[in-house]
């Protein structure tokens, strides 16, 4: 199957030649890793069948966040720790988008403006829900930050996981309506002004265009599919998700990629073909710089609230929230997982034992 780290390795130097004196540390250091990922590079083990003498070469990930085959570890990892932070309570799902007139400026300040546009949508829905004419307490808020469309364009956005309800002065949990969180038109103007308060004082010879204070400021809001396990998965998939994946790569010659992308509007798959050059150009611009957070917390979902979050989790709970017990883990992860990966794939009868560790390359400066 084709990968990411196909078009990298074939035409990445000589993108490097062309735009490297340009590209931002993190752009550079994405490009190596994932063309990189899962080669002698990055060091690995070699196993040899004690039957058969076959050798088996097990190269280590990259684990860099914007690879596309390093993924799914994090997400597993990352699905057990919210399990134990989720509420039994139904949730609401947000996009807050920002209007094309400040995502040039937003891109040539990626580092300031991608934190202010995450605190002010969840700072302006938290205001809002706190309002009794609505949910009238405390909201937890899970912020999550993308910047691209479905063809990699530049299109910065957050997306928000909201528990249905929230905790009032006096300490009691407070349940919203089953169907509706607060107006979207008042919360899009609450966070516009809340984003250009923020941006005129971080950035305060930043020129804001006057037409974004005349427009509308684009929000959603809607409930998300129902029940504990189903809304972990329903938040994986936005947590932990890439700019592209490499499932949609369908076709890699004369330095040319066709992918697939579906459109929104029609609601059907379409393909696309760039050249090589243009499609790493939209992958990199969504690689965030350095130290920047992709997900934060709010509310009472803020890692200083943990005590109050649980104080909420057992008021809230109805029944359990499902989760791999240790018996399952051994039984499922560790003895079968394990003694499948042993077996030697060429005679089936063998078993692999490790006989020798490759040492990780130096990375380029």
């Amino acid at each position: 199957m084709l990968e990411v780290a196909d078009v990298l390795r074939r035409a990445g130097d000589a993108y490097l030649r062309k735009f490297g004196r340009r590209m931002p540390a993190s752009h550079r250091r994405a490009l190596y890793d994932i063309r990189h990922c899962r080669t002698e590079v990055f060091g690995g083990h070699v196993y040899r069948c004690d039957r058969c003498g076959h050798r088996q070469y097990a190269y280590h990930s990259c684990k860099n966040r914007n690879c596309p085959k390093c993924q799914g570890d994090d997400t597993e990892r990352w699905l057990a720790q919210r399990r134990e932070e989720l509420l039994d309570v139904p949730y609401f799902h947000l996009v807050f988008t920002l209007p094309k007139e400040l995502r040039p400026i937003v891109r040539r300040h990626q580092k300031t403006l991608y934190g202010v546009l995450m605190k002010a949508a969840a700072g302006a829905l938290m205001k809002l829900a706190g309002d009794p004419r609505y949910v009238g307490g405390r909201i937890g808020v899970l912020a999550v930050l993308h910047t691209w469309t479905a063809k990699m364009d530049y299109h910065p956005h957050a997306h928000l996981l909201v528990p249905g309800g929230g905790v009032t002065k006096d300490g009691f949990w407070v349940a919203a309506r089953k169907d509706y969180l607060v107006p979207v038109i008042a919360l899009a103007r609450i966070f516009r002004g809340m984003f250009l308060e923020q941006f005129r004082k971080l950035l305060p010879n930043q020129q804001i265009p006057n037409s974004v204070w005349a427009k509308p400021w684009v929000v959603y809001c809607k409930p998300t599919i129902q029940g504990a396990e189903k809304v972990l998965q329903y938040l994986a998939r936005y947590v932990h998700r890439v700019a592209f994946a490499n499932s949609r790569l369908v076709h890699l010659a004369n330095d040319q990629v066709t992918f697939r992308y579906q459109h929104r509007r029609q609601q059907k798959w379409k393909t696309m073909t760039l050249p090589a050059e243009e499609f790493i150009r939209r992958f990199l611009q969504h690689v965030l710089p350095r130290n920047t957070h992709k997900v934060r917390y709010y509310g009472i979902w803020h890692p200083s609230q943990r005590a109050l979050l649980r104080r909420v989790q057992l008021a809230t709970m109805r029944e359990p929230i499902p989760a791999a017990t240790e018996d399952d883990a051994t039984i499922d992860s560790t003895a079968t997982e394990c003694d499948d990966a042993r077996k030697c794939p060429r005679c089936d009868n063998g078993r692999l034992q490790l006989v020798e560790t490759i040492a990780r390359q130096r990375a380029p400066p």
